[in-house]
């Protein structure tokens, strides 16, 4: 088992930062891949970015892409995603993910068994 505590979330004018945290718990050395994920009103959850918890290998949606940072601190167990250069169309609940079973970094939400609970993220125009 895998325990996730995501935070950092909140309210931000357009063009501004925040930086999420999630913090890993339980049997965090099984770990090979930890992402973010976000789901907007109405709209399905989707990636935006991980990590391959043991080489360090990143990968981001298109849409985030030169604005957004995801990096882990092994040592803390911790995964964090800066968001730089925010957008209103960033506005969503973001999610923390774990996966144990698959190896590498994921776009599916399906491919990952433990899930934070979410933290809220609102950009405003």
């Amino acid at each position: 088992q895998v325990q996730l505590v995501d935070s950092g979330g909140g309210l931000v004018q357009a063009g501004g930062s925040l930086r999420l945290s999630c913090l890993a718990s339980g049997r965090t050395f099984s770990t090979y891949a930890m992402s973010w994920f976000r789901q907007a009103p109405g709209k399905d959850r989707e990636f935006v970015a991980g990590v391959d918890w043991r080489g360090g290998s990143t990968f981001y949606a298109d849409s985030v892409k030169g604005r957004f940072t995801i990096s882990r601190d092994k040592a803390k167990n911790t995964v964090y995603l800066q968001m730089n250069s925010l957008k209103p169309e960033d506005t969503a609940v973001y999610y923390c993910a774990a996966t144990v079973t698959y190896g590498g970094v994921r776009a599916y939400t399906g491919n990952y068994e433990y899930w934070g609970q979410g933290t809220q993220v609102v950009v405003s125009s």
